[in-house]
């Protein structure tokens, strides 16, 4: 049961894992956002800033920007597709044309946020990126790690994540109305919402946005018949949503964007 509950959840947002790879390799040009993509304000802004970010942005240097996540962070042979790539397009039509923003992605396939976080201080050192979007709690929630753990484990993370010189957002569980009775999901978002209190880093509320979605019938997350076109319709959407929360979060002046 887990394991169908474990594909039902990974399945909507990307399917089998692909190989970790830089987002910019076939990042396709940003376009205007269709309404299936509207996010009301309040799940966009953030009280907690990304300074480093800012910085980097100020003084023209290359934002380099790592996505640690799962498989759902992936669209198979459609990388271009996925929302750190979507993510990155965005950014460089929002930034400066001088502005270089390079997006990479780190799959950790299946791991909990404790087994996930063991490998930070080597990737740190390997990335050195100035952003780390940290995605986590789905295996957590279906391996029923107790909360307490959880919390310490992302807490881990985020402190290992900041020592080595990055800005951190945390990225939640996606939603999915398939698996929303199966999975005790409330205590993960709970947690991952008091480590970013606690640490004052932005809350990327993917599990929150998701779920509006399929609430106002954007985007029909229940269906079982649920292809590629969708997936690749969610990811853009996720995309642009997570471009925009950075650049809110960075507090960019307008100067400091085309548009």
């Amino acid at each position: 049961m887990k394991a169908k509950v474990f594909l039902s959840l990974i399945l909507l947002c990307g399917g089998l894992a692909a190989p970790p790879a830089r987002a910019d390799d076939a990042a396709p040009a940003a376009s205007a956002a269709p309404a299936a993509c509207e996010v009301p304000s309040y799940l966009l802004t953030s009280e907690s800033q990304l300074p480093k970010v800012a910085d980097a942005v100020k003084a023209g240097k290359p934002l380099e920007i790592l996505v640690i996540g799962s498989r759902s962070t992936t669209i198979p042979a459609s990388e271009d597709a996925s929302y750190p790539a979507r993510m990155q397009a965005i950014l460089k039509d929002k930034l400066s044309p001088s502005e270089i923003v390079h997006v990479s992605v780190e799959i950790q396939s299946k791991k909990t946020a404790e087994e996930a976080a063991a490998s930070f201080v080597k990737l740190m050192e390997a990335k050195a990126p100035t952003l780390v979007i940290w995605q986590t709690g789905t295996v957590d929630a279906i391996r029923a790690i107790d909360p307490d753990d959880f919390r310490g484990a992302v807490t881990g993370g985020v402190v290992a994540l900041q020592k080595a010189g990055a800005d951190v957002v945390l990225m939640n569980l996606q939603y999915s109305p398939r698996t929303e009775t199966m999975i005790s999901v409330p205590p993960y978002l709970d947690n991952m919402r008091v480590v970013a209190q606690e640490h004052d880093i932005p809350l990327f509320d993917r599990f929150a946005i998701m779920r509006q979605w399929n609430d106002q019938g954007q985007f029909d997350l229940f269906s079982p018949s649920r292809g590629p076109e969708l997936a690749k319709q969610v990811h853009d959407c996720l995309g642009r949503a997570l471009a925009q929360f950075v650049i809110d979060a960075a507090h960019l002046e307008p100067a400091q964007q085309q548009n």
